[in-house]
């Protein structure tokens, strides 16, 4: 029945729709699982550079367990879709979450290596994301992700983040982008540091960016992530592109009057208000 069922002209033609990205992340699984999950910076030289002997060698010894992977994100494609519809019909949207990084061990960064900051060298990020010391950490945040080389993404206009808002655009109605302001500019660590302290700040394209898209897409179904401390600046590119805001029922009751989060103080702006964050306990 598996085997009807994958060759059946829906898979086929799933295998084709999503070819864009599906033939990396396939390859992708299949090799770490070969490599007894190590991190494809790890593997051998070869297949970790993409040269394209190796690639085709070990897309023909591993065929069985891409297929696997293909059969999975099929069916998981297939009962996602059912329930998004049924969700929808009963006007239910749904939200998905999207960092505004990806880790440097996926299908991402060893399939486009050049859309990111990697050493060619050691292939490990050169630059690595994070925060700067604030309230709530004396050392920072240094979360290890590559930062982006924006001036390769903004020289194929913006191909990489196009594909990724129109994929994630038909698994969810609304996409709410974690760290929005690193979109305005980000923190970015050299490899090699421990903390997040030794870091700058760095300017990003992100005007460019949504310009780009809202050109081929029309108007944006995007929630920024805003929360913390945002300069004018970035709340100027959230409002230019009329995104919502995020307020948070619990950050509410402390202060003054004042206090931003208040739903007294926020009814009259674009936002969406959140009972909490996964940094607060439970609203029960």
């Amino acid at each position: 029945q598996t085997f009807q069922l994958t060759e059946s002209k829906e898979f086929q033609e799933f295998c084709q729709a999503q070819s864009f990205w599906l033939e990396d992340y396939g390859l992708f699984m299949a090799l770490k699982e070969a490599n007894n999950g190590l991190s494809w910076s790890q593997w051998d030289a070869a297949v970790a550079r993409r040269e394209p002997e190796a690639l085709a060698l070990w897309r023909y010894k591993l065929a069985d367990d891409i297929f696997l992977q293909k059969f999975l994100q099929f069916e998981f494609c297939r009962q996602w879709f059912a329930l998004k519809s049924y969700a929808n019909e009963r006007h239910i949207q749904i939200i998905g979450d999207m960092p505004i990084y990806v880790a440097h061990d996926s299908a991402d960064v060893w399939a486009f290596p050049e859309n990111f900051m990697i050493d060619p060298e050691t292939l490990q990020p050169s630059q690595m994301a994070g925060v700067p010391p604030d309230y709530f950490s004396e050392t920072g945040q240094l979360w290890g992700n590559p930062t982006y080389n924006w001036e390769v993404l903004e020289a194929t206009q913006f191909d990489w983040w196009l594909k990724r808002i129109k994929t994630s655009l038909a698994y969810v109605d609304q996409i709410r982008i974690d760290h929005f302001r690193g979109f305005e500019s980000y923190w970015a660590v050299p490899l090699g540091e421990e903390t997040a302290v030794n870091g700058k700040w760095i300017e990003a394209p992100g005007d460019k960016l949504f310009e780009t898209i809202k050109k081929q897409l029309g108007t944006l179904p995007v929630l920024a992530e805003d929360l913390g401390t945002i300069t004018p600046e970035v709340e100027a590119l959230r409002d230019k592109f009329e995104f919502p805001g995020m307020k948070v029922l619990q950050f509410a009751f402390g202060g003054d009057a004042g206090n931003p989060y208040l739903p007294f103080n926020v009814q009259e702006n674009n936002c969406v208000i959140y009972t909490g964050t996964h940094d607060n306990d439970t609203t029960v």
